[in-house]
């Protein structure tokens, strides 16, 4: 039987990120995805507006009708922006019996817009991450949930995954895609470091990217894979989501999710290293 992976996370109308981007990525994993949306993300023109979240009542009932018809192998959330929804997502998950759980902590968007209201971010320290097989903060992210720890290099992201551990989650994932250099992301398990690096490629083309590489980690935990293992792989899909990245009338372009099924993609290394026990 094929494995059902869940999104909880807006619903972008560019179709490059959010729910779009996760559903496209689970198909390309051959897992049968299903959306929990909690926000609608697309510009109005008159009043300026550019997210309108959705009720519980809304998100709840989404949820409920999942879990009843379909059921979920292996779930994420992306966008959750306020407090009330992620206190209610969390009470939800702690009354299933979901094992896989992927917290993207989306806060920041890629031009810096704020996707995650102040009121909520300690709702989500506190409450969401700790029930996490993994989260996947970007930098800024990561750098927003330590008080404002200055991230500048491949050492300052093991120290940020090591203190983002110390939140109660099994895995931290803190992706480094704004250093220079090579694209390396640091996954620590409160044992041992791995780096996984890439080649950076020179595009800006890459909204969108933080929602797919998480969805590819769910999508491998659904069907069986390692944490590690799933994290591997989801990097070999990013990096050819990117390397052949899309564009269209205006705005940062889209990764393109066909891509790793298309090109081969090899370019991904990775190094463990044994953490050092701190006092």
């Amino acid at each position: 039987m094929i494995k059902r992976a869940l999104t909880i996370a807006g619903s972008a109308a560019r179709g490059g990120a959010g729910i779009q981007a996760d559903l496209k990525t689970f198909q390309e994993f051959d897992v049968f995805g299903t959306t929990a949306v909690t926000a609608i993300v697309a510009r109005n023109p008159r009043t300026g507006q550019s997210i309108f979240p959705q009720s519980w009542e809304a998100i709840e009932a989404q949820l409920v009708t999942i879990e009843e018809d379909i059921g979920i192998d292996a779930m994420k959330t992306g966008m959750l922006f306020t407090k009330e929804i992620i206190l209610n997502v969390t009470k939800w998950i702690q009354q299933s019996d979901i094992q896989h759980i992927v917290v993207d902590p989306v806060m920041i968007g890629k031009m810096g817009s704020a996707l995650l209201k102040d009121d909520a971010m300690k709702a989500m320290q506190n409450q969401l991450i700790p029930l996490a097989t993994i989260i996947t903060p970007n930098m800024p992210e990561a750098s927003y949930l330590l008080g404002g720890m200055e991230l500048t290099s491949v050492v300052d992201l093991k120290e940020a995954a090591r203190r983002l551990f110390e939140f109660g989650p099994k895995f931290v994932l803190v992706k480094g895609g704004r250093l220079d250099g090579p694209a390396v992301d640091v996954l620590y398990d409160g044992e041992q470091f791995y780096l996984l690096e890439a080649p950076r490629i020179d595009t800006l083309n890459t909204n969108g990217a933080g929602c797919s590489y998480s969805a590819a980690i769910v999508a491998g935990l659904a069907k069986g894979q390692t944490v590690q293992a799933a994290v591997i792989e989801a990097k070999k899909f990013i990096t050819a989501g990117i390397r052949h990245s899309l564009t269209f009338k205006q705005g940062v372009g889209p990764t393109y999710h066909a891509a790793y099924g298309k090109y081969d993609e090899m370019s991904c290394a990775v190094t463990i290293e044994r953490a050092c026990v701190q006092e």
